[in-house]
């Protein structure tokens, strides 16, 4: 088992295993226990988390709607109505299994109820264990708009059973996968260039690269919790991707998160080359790379038009100001506030 410390609670990361929440709840008992999770998590992590932790059986259990399309207010008012009815208070804590959505929605709703509660996370895809559940960040969608609403809240602790991925599809895998390359490409060169030599899809999820990526956004977010100036580097890829995102199911169109922030980092990518902060041969490098994992989107002008539309309203956003976090050079980056639309439009046109 291997443990990394962040700012006020620890990841457990085991490859196959529960000893590590075994002793959390055996250490800090609370009075009621709740797992919120979705019919996915629900049918193929849930049993073998009750049959490893006693203590769980007798948790309530709310089950919610799977996909980004319930990470909504009005899913958050039936999971708090929920704990209301079965009496959950400040003594009580939520268990959050399952993977981004859970994760952030999960996180959300300890964050509000009774001003907050205790919660803990414990992931079942690649973009829960690298991402989502770690850094304390949690949040809805809103009006269409990612992430709109949210709040940073910590977990009392992350727990990683990467056994739990043998389940996933190869598209759910490569989900998460896009993550991994984004901390790469901002955070570390060295790590970049040893995820351009893995050739199959199991290794994406390889004890040592998850450990390695957990740990570089870690190292992050423990210097700027608050995101104020650093922790802004993780957002590469996320401007253009949670915009498509946003369009996408706007259309009621099939994507997933890590296939929109492929292509954010493709687009973001040509911005900054664009932008004389990396090389031809690097942008030729990056675009290379995603390509040979991810199917190539293209998009009609009305996906255009939404996309940039909804850009428009990034929470990254400063006023009028575009703000970016960009490569500058690989391994590194560059918060760059002052994108314009046709630079946008631009890249949107190369790609």
């Amino acid at each position: 088992m291997t443990t990394i410390k962040s700012n006020t609670y620890n990841i457990f990361i085991e490859q196959n295993g529960f000893i590590a929440i075994h002793k959390f709840l055996t250490k800090k008992v609370y009075d009621k226990y709740v797992i919120i999770c979705d019919e996915n998590s629900s049918q193929y992590c849930m049993p073998q988390l009750l049959l490893a932790c006693k203590t769980l059986n007798t948790a309530e259990i709310i089950e919610i709607e799977s996909g980004e399309k319930n990470k909504t207010i009005e899913t958050c008012i039936q999971v708090w109505g929920a704990l209301t009815d079965i009496g959950a208070d400040k003594k009580s804590l939520i268990i959050n299994l399952g993977g981004g959505v859970i994760s952030d929605l999960g996180g959300f709703v300890a964050s509000a109820f009774k001003r907050g509660i205790d919660f803990i996370n414990i992931p079942t895809t690649l973009l829960s264990m690298v991402d989502a559940s770690v850094g304390g960040k949690t949040g809805i969608d809103f009006e269409g708009i990612k992430n709109h609403i949210g709040s940073t809240y910590e977990p009392k602790g992350v727990f990683i059973n990467i056994a739990f991925l043998d389940s996933l599809s190869e598209r759910h895998i490569k989900n998460g996968y896009a993550e991994i390359i984004k901390i790469a490409l901002i955070a570390d060169n060295t790590f970049w260039n040893a995820l351009k030599k893995i050739k199959r899809f199991k290794e994406f999820y390889s004890k040592k690269i998850i450990i390695k990526a957990i740990e570089l956004k870690n190292n992050i977010v423990k210097k700027d919790l608050k995101e104020t100036h650093l922790r802004k580097s993780l957002n590469f890829g996320h401007n253009v991707g949670h915009a498509l995102e946003s369009s996408f199911i706007k259309q009621n169109k099939d994507i997933l998160h890590g296939e929109a922030i492929a292509y954010g980092m493709l687009i973001e990518s040509e911005i900054a080359f664009d932008a004389k902060k990396i090389s031809k041969k690097e942008l030729a490098e990056i675009k290379k790379y995603i390509h040979s994992i991810y199917k190539k989107i293209s998009l009609s002008s009305a996906t255009k038009k939404l996309l940039l539309e909804f850009i428009l309203h990034d929470k990254k956003n400063e006023g009028s100001h575009l703000c970016f976090a960009l490569p500058k050079s690989i391994g590194n980056f560059e918060l760059y506030c002052d994108v314009k639309i046709i630079e946008i439009e631009n890249a949107l046109n190369k790609e």
